[in-house]
């Protein structure tokens, strides 16, 4: 992939400086607000940690949650519950997945992506597409990972696409075989179908 950049070694803190920077390039180019989309999970939330302190404008920045599971925002398994407390308090505004909801264009997309390659909440049983007339679906994973039970509701590979850039953080061995294999076509899991369609750049830190 040619569109691809693989940065190996990064933690959490240059992840974030990664984040500012595109970030701040957003907003530089116009006066009005930007939306990005972001995963749930554990990853996410020390980086965004570390850059709820740098120099954004957060007031001028949407944050929708890639997906989440069907439970209120005020249970442990939500992830629109924990990207709100963290983000609400500097300025951002955070959306809450609708399957009636009009998605935005996202200036960036940032993903996670389970052993299984899975993305948002496409689990290879769902068999996403990439040309999805629906931006949300409601669905059920099969198996349902025993960590969290729960039916959940995703942006679909469409929404995701419709985005400037593309960010994974990708850690352990076992998912990083998983994502080189999709980068090389090797397999036809949701990961691999989705970078088979993306266009814009992909930036993974690994």
């Amino acid at each position: 992939m040619e569109n691809l950049i693989v940065e190996e070694g990064a933690d959490d803190a240059q992840i974030a400086a990664w984040l500012e920077e595109r970030l701040l390039q957003a907003l530089a180019a116009g006066d009005g607000p930007i939306a990005i989309t972001m995963p749930g999970g554990s990853t996410p939330f020390p980086i965004l940690e570390i850059l709820v302190q740098r120099r954004l404008d957060w007031s001028r920045i949407t944050v929708w949650p890639g997906d989440d599971r069907v439970v209120p925002e005020d249970h442990a398994a939500s992830n629109t519950g924990k990207i709100r407390a963290l983000l609400e308090p500097v300025g951002a505004t955070v959306a809450a997945l609708n399957v009636m909801e009009e998605i935005p264009h996202f200036t960036l997309a940032w993903l996670g992506m389970g052993a299984d390659g899975h993305i948002a909440s496409l689990f290879p049983n769902t068999d996403p597409q990439v040309n999805d007339p629906q931006p949300v679906r409601l669905l059920t994973p099969d198996p349902l990972p025993p960590e969290a039970p729960f039916d959940r509701i995703t942006l679909t590979i469409p929404s995701l696409l419709n985005s400037d850039d593309l960010l994974f953080v990708i850690r352990g061995d076992d998912k990083r075989a998983v994502f080189d294999a999709a980068i090389k076509g090797e397999h036809d899991l949701p990961i691999a179908r989705l970078l088979g369609a993306a266009g814009q750049p992909v930036t993974c830190f690994s």
